[in-house]
């Protein structure tokens, strides 16, 4: 299982345990930070996040529920087949990055770092000091490091906090270069991939590396050993057999770089918030919430959200704040909120384009666009009834 721990202060932690209720951090994945990052103007998002709350229950409560995520089906596949490459010290993937990609092995050492204490007693601080050291002794030549690292525990700042990544993948050492190895359950079919897939496993892929090279950055190595071409390993064709590409990462690290850089810090974001904010849901001995969904509502609202139509399908809140948005510009997306700067609301926008209100200062130039989009329409409908 994939998962995030945060490293904070004592206030700032207890602070974060209120906010969530008391109860233990949601775990989160590579897809999460990258979700994230990806709408980094939202607060909400930020600090639900960074308190490790579980979104998708709360927006169940709120009867806003989450319509996106894998099936059990997709889950079990894509175990089924990480399992298959990584068995026997990952012996084939050891053949496909011998003979698919030239890659000379002439030995590989193993090390599943997802065993380093028990599961249930394990805490990232063991796990992390464990995976730095053998892949700073990788970076610094030893020849005894090892050459395949599974499961090795990651650290990334985001939003001003330190936290734990624990990645999915094996991170490859040969002659002193790393690669991160990303083990996908979609088919590759005649050389081609889902590009919605691909896309979402470069990103993922790319918090990694970032991780990675941060991490050999903070110790003194060159980061750029990290390389920034991704083995993405995934079935061939209609068969179970694996196959692996290379996947340059380099725009999906300058985004990440970019956005993770902009994050508000999560002490200020704090700082704006009711102190008594809390997501708690109050549950009873027998686990189920006691707290009224509409004392959860006024706490969500209280939170500033920048709620675009891309949320959907990376955020379990997405349709709360879509209701919460509708009439809004910013509902519109990205590209609607950035052209109709200073305009919040749909019917000041049709109004504006109509004539029938007066622009504010702030308003002139989106206004300008507005009046010219409706008179551009007339003319198109106009010419389309004389055709007709």
């Amino acid at each position: 299982m994939t998962s995030i721990s945060m490293g904070t202060s004592r206030s700032t932690a207890e602070r974060l345990a209120a906010i969530r209720g008391g109860v233990k951090p949601k775990r989160h994945n590579a897809r999460t930070i990258a979700a994230l990052t990806r709408n980094p103007g939202c607060a909400r998002r930020a600090v639900l996040d960074t308190a490790g709350v579980d979104k998708q229950r709360l927006a169940a409560y709120v009867d806003f529920p989450a319509r996106f995520g894998q099936s059990g089906f997709a889950i079990a596949r894509g175990n089924a087949f990480e399992a298959q490459v990584k068995a026997s010290g990952a012996a084939e993937l050891v053949k496909l990055l011998r003979e698919r990609l030239g890659l000379p092995i002439p030995e590989v050492a193993y090390d599943d770092l997802e065993t380093v204490t028990g599961r249930e007693n394990e805490t990232p601080e063991v796990r992390y000091a464990r995976s730095r050291a053998l892949l700073l002794r990788a970076a610094a030549g030893d020849s005894d490091a090892g050459t395949l690292f599974d499961h090795p525990l990651l650290g990334l700042d985001v939003a001003g906090q330190r936290v734990y990544l624990e990645p999915d993948l094996i991170a490859f050492q040969h002659e002193g270069r790393f690669h991160v190895v990303e083990i996908k359950s979609f088919a590759v079919v005649d050389g081609q991939a889902d590009p919605g897939k691909v896309s979402a496993a470069a990103i993922q892929s790319a918090v990694y590396v970032l991780a990675m090279r941060q991490m050999l950055a903070e110790a003194g190595h060159d980061p750029e050993i990290v390389a920034h071409d991704v083995v993405l390993v995934c079935p061939r064709d209609f068969s179970n057999q694996p196959t692996a590409v290379l996947v340059d990462v380099r725009k999906q690290l300058a985004v990440l770089r970019r956005q993770l850089g902009r994050m508000t810090k999560v002490d200020a974001m704090l700082a704006a918030l009711p102190p008594n904010l809390s997501f708690d849901l109050a549950p009873d001995a027998d686990g189920v919430p006691t707290r009224a969904p509409e004392a959860l509502v006024d706490a969500l609202q209280t939170v500033d959200a920048r709620y675009a139509p891309d949320c959907l399908s990376v955020c379990e809140l997405a349709y709360f704040c879509r209701a919460e948005a509708r009439g809004c510009t910013a509902a519109l997306g990205t590209s609607a909120r950035e052209e109709l700067g200073g305009i919040e609301r749909v019917e000041t926008a049709l109004g504006l384009a109509k004539g029938e209100l007066t622009p504010a200062e702030e308003q002139e130039e989106a206004a300008a666009l507005l009046r010219n989009a409706a008179r551009l329409r007339a003319e198109l409908v106009a010419a389309a009834g004389a055709a007709g």
